[in-house]
């Protein structure tokens, strides 16, 4: 399992590298839900996103011979901008499967950073067995976007900074996709505030987290269709819900209405773009599926990355 050793080791990597990410507060959200609310805006971390921390932590421990022999993952979006930069940083190529309808500006980020992209099927084929094909017959490190203890790890210095600057939070609400920053929260929640309740967020069309959660077991649904890409995954991670099991005890779902309500209400009233993903875990508390009146609530915004004339369009939908 990940440690707190082992996020304290991450942050050690990353100090120079990653960003230490603002924490933000609105008024008007703490008006709206009872709650004293502190965001941590990880849109504003390098790639735009929270997934800067855990690719760069698993990147930075391959030996001389693995990195030189290249890098691999598959991704949406966002941890494919995070393996792509952090490869060229540590001086490594990476090679990234990206689903087709991943947004193409999301892609043409990964082509900036200097990596090969291949496209591929979300719905009609594997891209865990893909990924793992690739990576054989390559000789690559195959960086996982989530399943993996480096990773994990990486994604928990999120939380670590949030309680260094807000030490009595009373909640945490993240989104959750394959449960990577949700598990490396958990791992430093146990350790530095045993108290503080997890909660989790996915979109309504996609909740294998919330069924796995309740079945006690790992739980595969259709790989739902959804304004939130990031989110949108079959399954959890192994490794991420035998944490996320013996650490969370809730797991709630919201529409795309609600998440783009929650990103029109972010961009208006506290002047940042937060890209649908990122959005989900302020949706729950404005959709009221957290109620926390009185509670001091830790919210992190996971992700920025979404094109000017797609944020455009989706807040006109």
């Amino acid at each position: 399992m990940v440690t707190i050793e082992d996020v304290e080791a991450a942050a050690a990597r990353l100090a120079g590298q990653a960003n230490r990410t603002p924490v933000l507060t609105s008024r008007t959200l703490n008006a709206r839900t009872g709650a004293e609310v502190f965001l941590k805006a990880e849109n504003f971390q390098r790639v735009g996103a929270f997934k800067f921390r855990g690719a760069y932590n698993a990147i930075a421990q391959l030996s001389g011979d693995r990195l030189a022999a290249g890098v691999c993952t598959h991704s949406s979006g966002n941890h494919a901008q995070a393996v792509a930069l952090a490869a060229r940083l540590l001086g490594t190529k990476a090679t990234i499967l990206m689903p087709e309808d991943a947004p193409e500006s999301k892609v043409d980020a990964v082509l900036g950073y200097g990596a090969e992209v291949r496209r591929f099927d979300r719905y009609t084929e594997d891209r865990f067995a893909l990924c793992e094909k690739l990576a054989a017959d390559n000789g690559y490190a195959l960086i996982p976007p989530f399943d993996h203890p480096h990773v994990i790890a990486g994604q928990g210095t999120a939380t670590l900074e949030f309680l260094a600057e807000c030490p009595d939070l009373d909640a945490l609400i993240t989104p959750m996709g394959g449960g990577g920053l949700m598990a490396g929260a958990a791992t430093v929640a146990s350790a530095r505030r045993p108290g503080l309740e997890l909660i989790g967020v996915e979109p309504e069309a996609g909740d294998d987290q919330k069924q796995s959660l309740e079945a006690g077991k790992l739980i595969s649904v259709p790989v739902p269709k959804t304004v939130a890409d990031g989110l949108a995954l079959p399954s959890p991670g192994v490794l991420n819900f035998e944490i996320i099991r013996e650490h969370v005890r809730r797991i709630v779902t919201v529409t795309d209405e609600q998440i783009l309500d929650a990103m029109r209400f972010l961009f208006e009233r506290t002047k940042i773009v937060v890209e649908p993903s990122g959005a989900a875990a302020v949706a729950a508390l404005l959709a009221e599926q957290v109620r926390l009146p009185g509670k001091r609530v830790g919210v992190i915004l996971s992700g920025g990355n979404v094109a000017a004339d797609r944020f455009a369009a989706l807040l006109r939908s």
